[in-house]
């Protein structure tokens, strides 16, 4: 991400770091930027003061200025424009902002065309294990052939335990810090200081229920009037609820391949939740071993790989081209990379022994596309790469 950072840094006067809560965006800033002003609107005197004059606070501060929370201060989006168009000049103003769904509205409408956005998510496998390697993941035999010299070998053991614990920085940076009382704490956080205040959700308990029986479907088809039934709110209700966590960066939503192929596919997306450790606690699965062996092993460990993928993209600046197919006769591939006009299919299951039965959905993909559809795998725990059938390997999820 810090590469990402700084070629952003060389192209906009205005750079504005986005994510879900404490994934580390104040961090980046102030470790990346070291020496430059630093200005916070959770300070409510700070916020109070701009608010009745955001153009005397942006003339008394010189740039280059980082200032976080700028959510909150929807007044200074114009101010900072007019000074960056008459400066001219490139990285002047780096924010942060958790709240997304109302801070990217003013954003786009105030800063557009002056702006690069850098979505931060919790910290990837690579970047716990303090693997520098930043090419993200295809699955090609050049990439393997890259990201074997930096690999990091994990047991199953070890696995699970970073599932469970998922990527916050918190709970990798502090050992004191509890898994249970952190995860409660953020939840409570982000109800009442990012859904409660700016989207008027007036049943928190409810909330609560709707979140939960999202996690319980990470992997899945979303199925909005089995959510809305099961939680007691309306579908409309339901969709607004599930736009704030997506906008939030809670969830990510991956849409169905349809390209080119027959109107047999689905068209409801998948649900995956962008924190494993989030969706175990919501589900109370309060260890890796109950976790390992319940019921959402297999949606867990999917749900891993996806998110794993996912920063693999956005930590160098770019959105992941991914895709899932399935049709009405429920031939499902579980991940479809489509770039350069190709398409690489990819299963991922949690097995140690996969077998070309694993792949057979492949060939499904060329018969319904005039893309190349190229050589995939199977993203699995078995720890080599290795030949499966055709062109397809067995990809060990260490390899993301």
């Amino acid at each position: 991400m810090s590469v990402a950072l700084q070629e952003m840094r060389r192209s906009f006067p205005v750079v504005l770091v986005t994510g879900s809560r404490q994934v580390g965006k104040t961090t980046l800033l102030r470790n990346e930027l070291k020496g430059m002003s630093y200005f916070t609107f959770d300070d409510y005197i700070l916020l109070d003061s701009v608010k009745e004059d955001a153009i005397g606070f942006i003339r008394a501060n010189d740039p280059p200025l980082i200032i976080d929370e700028v959510q909150y201060a929807p007044e200074l989006m114009r101010v900072i424009k007019m000074r960056a168009d008459e400066s001219g000049k490139s990285g002047e103003y780096f924010l942060t902002g958790s709240q997304q769904f109302q801070m990217m509205k003013n954003v786009s409408e105030s800063l557009a065309g002056r702006i690069g956005i850098l979505n931060l998510t919790g910290l990837s496998a690579r970047e716990i294990d303090g693997d520098a390697f930043n090419i993200p993941f295809i699955p090609t035999e050049g990439y393997y052939a890259e990201r074997q010299r930096t690999i990091t070998k994990m047991n199953t053991k070890a696995l699970w335990a970073r599932i469970h614990k998922g990527g916050m920085p918190k709970l990798h940076s502090d050992r004191n810090e509890k898994w249970e009382r952190y995860y409660s704490a953020y939840v409570k956080t982000y109800i009442e200081r990012d859904v409660r205040a700016l989207t008027q959700v007036g049943d928190e308990l409810t909330f609560m229920q709707f979140i939960t029986a999202c996690a319980a479907r990470t992997g899945e088809l979303l199925n909005m009037a089995a959510i809305s039934r099961d939680v007691g709110i309306s579908e409309p209700t339901a969709k607004r609820w599930l736009s704030i966590l997506q906008t939030s960066d809670i969830i990510h939503l991956l849409q169905p391949f349809s390209l080119n192929i027959t109107s047999r596919v689905v068209k409801m997306p998948k649900i995956y939740f962008m924190d494993t450790g989030l969706a175990a606690y919501l589900c109370k699965w309060l260890t890796p071993e109950t976790l390992e062996k319940g019921a959402m092993a297999g949606n867990m460990f999917e749900t891993y790989a996806i998110s794993e993928i996912i920063k693999s993209y956005r930590n160098i600046g770019r959105e992941p081209p991914i895709y899932f197919y399935r049709d009405a006769d429920k031939r499902e591939i579980d991940l479809i990379m489509h770039q350069d006009g190709t398409l690489y299919p990819i299963e991922i299951k949690k097995t140690s022994s996969p077998n070309a039965a694993d792949v057979k959905h492949f060939e499904t993909l060329k018969r319904f596309t005039t893309l190349k559809v190229a050589d995939g795998g199977i993203i699995c725990t078995y720890d080599k790469v290795m030949h499966l059938s055709g062109g397809n390997r067995i990809i060990p999820i260490n390899y993301i």
